[in-house]
């Protein structure tokens, strides 16, 4: 029997549409799928909104969605006629969905349903929907909308987390009144959130093209002997979560890592071991970086003397001498020229006060610091909630987010930053510019 899962991280709430919000979906081609489920009749709303702010939309209906909205009505709302089949086009199309996949800037799917995310995140394509979403290298995202029993049951919930891995964006779903009468989470998200969404996602991509980022992950091992170490729990996700989003917004990123998870294969990944081979790593490439994000948790200390055998119980517990390993972001923050400096600060107690600190003395412009005691967004979890600290006094506080959601989150205020500062650029022309200026801010 399968066991009961554990509770999920909310996705970010989008805000409440403003007309600039929207301004992303003017002139992009929106691919908008509809499976079948009864939430399927709000996507008409998310059409009408699409066009109304700009969008090109073309619609995809599934056999099943259309047992719940007719064809004819998207038809009449979208930019072109609705799909509905691989096969049997009017237009005499053979391949529809390399068609669509090829020429959408993004595709959303509202509702998503439990058989459809199923088969995405299993590679399934048996009609064109399914298709199009394998076909296409256009950012993806879905509203999943189903009963409570549903979305909680642990294989959607894994395959949920299978397509976020792989950077398929998610909303929803809500809380609130569902099919049958029945009250709980499995709502389609509010039309207006799901487009703000859409804006939101077309607004990230490639805004970081341009850029070099570095990014560092999981937790350094200092060897006591060839067999033993001292190190920490940290798993590798939070940093490996920002590398992986800053190559899908359009950065030239390397990632000095400590783990073995997989990453996005755009990613130039370095693997190190200990703190002294992170700092040569990141060292010797950060006068090429324009954004340098330690998300790695450094060891403090290491063994004075590593024993260069296996130490024997026999022989008693031995008398361990630490001494202090090198400061990455201290040594990083004293070269700082035209980089800008992204701290995490793993804290147990005065979170803010201890990040803020390290702020100050480490010359980091943004500071990302969380509680790691706690059970939700500590190491080895898959969710976290952090204060954001900034040079110029200003703190935000996320609410609990999936650690590929935070990842959007930190580099959002990164994109930030640099807009701050290079002001009506390019993301390109803001990292010749910056590397250019060698410093001046």
């Amino acid at each position: 029997m399968e066991p009961t899962p554990e509770p999920r991280a909310p996705e970010p709430r989008a805000p409440e549409p403003r007309a600039s919000d929207l301004r992303a979906l003017r002139g992009r081609r929106v691919v908008l799928a509809v499976s079948g489920g009864i939430a399927a009749y709000k996507a008409v709303e998310v059409c009408r909104r699409l066009v109304d702010a700009g969008a090109h939309v073309s619609p995809i209906l599934t056999d099943d969605a259309q047992r719940f909205v007719g064809a004819l009505t998207f038809s009449a709302l979208a930019s072109e006629p609705t799909r509905t089949s691989l096969f049997d086009a009017a237009d005499g199309e053979p391949i529809p969905h390399t068609r669509l996949g090829q020429g959408a800037d993004l595709v959303l799917v509202a509702p998503a349903t439990a058989k459809l995310l199923g088969k995405y995140a299993s590679g399934i394509s048996d009609d064109l929907l399914t298709a199009t979403l394998l076909a296409t290298r256009a950012p993806v995202l879905v509203a999943p909308a189903m009963h409570s029993e549903m979305w909680e049951h642990p294989a959607v919930q894994r395959n949920v987390e299978t397509l976020r891995e792989r950077g398929v964006h998610t909303i929803g779903p809500d809380e609130g009144h569902l099919a049958g009468g029945d009250r709980g989470a499995g709502r389609l998200a509010d039309p207006e959130a799901i487009v703000t969404a859409a804006a939101s996602v077309l607004a990230r991509q490639g805004d970081l093209a341009g850029l070099r980022v570095l990014v560092t992950a999981g937790g350094t091992r200092e060897p006591l002997d060839p067999v033993r170490y001292l190190g920490n729990r940290s798993s590798g996700k939070m940093g490996h979560a920002v590398a992986d989003a800053a190559s899908r917004r359009g950065a030239a990123v390397t990632l000095v890592t400590t783990t073995a998870r997989e990453s996005d294969p755009h990613i130039d990944v370095v693997s190190v071991e200990t703190a002294e081979e992170m700092h040569d790593a990141v060292v010797g490439r950060y006068a090429d970086c324009d954004v340098v994000i330690m998300a790695a948790a450094v060891a403090d200390f290491r063994p004075k003397v590593i024993a260069p055998e296996k130490l024997k119980k026999r022989d008693g517990a031995p008398e361990i001498v630490l001494e202090p390993t090198v400061d990455i972001l201290a040594a990083l923050g004293e070269r700082k020229g035209h980089q800008l400096l992204v701290g995490f600060a793993a804290e147990t107690e005065q979170v803010r006060e201890h990040a803020a600190a390290k702020l100050a003395t480490k010359n980091v412009d943004l500071m990302v610091a969380n509680d790691v005691s706690a059970p939700d967004a500590g190491f080895e979890v898959d969710t976290n909630r952090v204060v954001l600290l900034d040079a110029a006094g200003g703190a935000e506080e996320t609410p609990l987010l999936t650690k590929i959601a935070l990842a959007d989150v930190i580099l959002d205020r990164v994109a930030a930053a640099l807009d701050m500062h290079d002001p009506g650029r390019g993301a390109t022309d803001r990292g010749v510019a910056r590397r250019q200026r060698g410093g001046a801010r």
